[in-house]
């Protein structure tokens, strides 16, 4: 009889609605027009921790923690060290980095190895240095070196970033976090991948994707840089010709 109960108990365990949250969340542009007068542009993400659909659960409980990871359109990147032989510098050592994100900026709501293990982070490549960590032929020890080099350089221009604290909760199960792009940040498709975190455990995510395109002569320029290299060059040559004569004649006068 005994074991009668508990194989009731165990079912009845297997076939209760399990407990758990979802994540409704999103951004306050889906598209961010370049200019030539385009100096950044403030983007605001937000979102709410409800029950999730089917559960018996009328509100949830936290604390919650919240990371926003935006990642840019993924490039080809090259890091060269250059050393310094018999007094010219030259570019001796490079490593390539293949489908490297051109952008990538994490906004949370507190320290990142406070609302979860390293190990986490890295397996969901919420950490910049988990960028550089890919298999690359130059191998883990020379890729780690370079990568941490690059990034560090595109921390530099704005590409890269870390903002802890970015991320403010208005209430216990809404949040919302703003964040400036760069006059500089790439044209193509972002994703903003957001992450709930409770107890160290990622409980919920969601993805938000928004563009950021090039309009009027500058679209007109990128494109031809793009799909005609050689005359776009061509093009810049002669134009930098034109131009020193042109300033030639004027200052003679």
């Amino acid at each position: 009889m005994t074991r009668l109960l508990v194989l009731v108990a165990l079912i009845f365990a297997s076939t209760a609605p399990a407990f758990a949250e979802r994540l409704i969340s999103g951004v306050s542009t889906e598209s961010i027009q370049v200019t030539s007068s385009f100096d950044g542009e403030r983007l605001t993400f937000f979102g709410t921790i409800a029950p999730d659909t089917g559960s018996e659960q009328r509100y949830v409980e936290g604390p919650f923690q919240v990371v926003v990871a935006v990642l840019g359109p993924y490039q080809d990147r090259v890091a060269r060290e250059m050393t310094n032989n018999f007094g010219i510098w030259l570019n001796t050592e490079q490593v390539e980095f293949r489908h490297f994100p051109s952008y990538f900026h994490v906004l949370s709501s507190g320290r990142l190895l406070e609302i979860t293990d390293v190990n986490t982070l890295t397996q969901n490549a919420i950490l910049p240095e988990s960028h550089a960590i890919a298999p690359n032929p130059a191998g883990l020890a020379r890729t780690m070196i370079f990568g941490r080099e690059l990034i560090r350089l595109m921390s530099q221009e704005g590409l890269f970033g870390v903002q802890e604290n970015g991320v403010q909760f208005l209430a216990d199960n809404f949040y919302s976090a703003q964040l400036t792009l760069p006059s500089n940040a790439p044209p193509g498709p972002y994703i903003a991948q957001t992450y709930v975190f409770k107890n160290g455990e990622i409980i919920a995510r969601k993805s938000e994707g928004f563009a950021v395109r090039k309009i009027g002569f500058e679209r007109f320029i990128a494109q031809s840089a793009a799909q005609y290299p050689f005359l776009y060059g061509l093009a810049c040559v002669v134009l930098a010709l034109f131009t020193g004569w042109l300033g030639g004649v004027l200052f003679r006068r």
